[in-house]
């Protein structure tokens, strides 16, 4: 009987988590295109806990193609230097989520912009439905500083998915490195 209520109660809170996650209505990649800072960022998996103290602010940019699928170019400082990332997201059926395969993982992943207003800032939900420890939430702005509101509704809504307060970050801005050529 314990086995069967715990079964049910790992299943249930997984399907709440990903219950919660939709993407923003009448969302526009047009509107969400263009240069963003990853200005937060909550991450919980234990691989990832060494590393916290070295995550800056980074930078990229978004840009869309005809088929409404989503690019997004990233850049900043990593142990080794400038790095510099290109993800190309798939647009799926509902506008504001997409799908992207993970090098890393070797997983198909979901991207969900839950909430944007376009013109300052943007929360980001990254997960493998099921699979917790491969999701992040990041609170992108389009500068690198963002109003303390919005920065206490990303860690609220971060806190609200089970991501402990430890794993979310919001760190300080150091001058990021140039596009990368792009």
């Amino acid at each position: 009987m314990f086995l069967v209520v715990t079964v049910f109660s790992v299943m249930l809170w997984t399907q709440c988590i990903n219950a919660d996650i939709h993407p923003q209505q009448d969302f526009d990649l047009q509107r969400f295109s263009g240069q963003w800072y990853r200005v937060g960022l909550a991450y919980d998996s234990p691989e990832f806990v060494p590393w916290r103290s070295y995550v800056q602010v980074s930078n990229g940019n978004v840009t869309s193609d005809m088929d409404g699928n989503a690019n997004l170019t990233i850049w900043g400082t990593g142990l080794k230097g400038c790095m510099c990332r290109v993800y190309y997201y798939q647009k799926t059926d509902l506008p504001g989520q997409f799908n992207y395969f993970s090098d890393r993982h070797q997983i198909l992943k979901d991207i969900t912009v839950v909430e944007s207003n376009y013109t300052e800032y943007g929360l980001v939900v990254k997960y493998k439905k099921i699979v917790k420890e491969f999701s992040q939430v990041s609170l992108y702005g389009r500068s690198p500083t963002l109003r303390k509101e919005l920065v206490e509704r990303f860690r609220n809504y971060s806190l609200s998915l089970g991501f402990s307060a430890d794993s979310i970050l919001t760190p300080s801005f150091v001058d990021p490195c140039s596009d990368c050529g792009h």
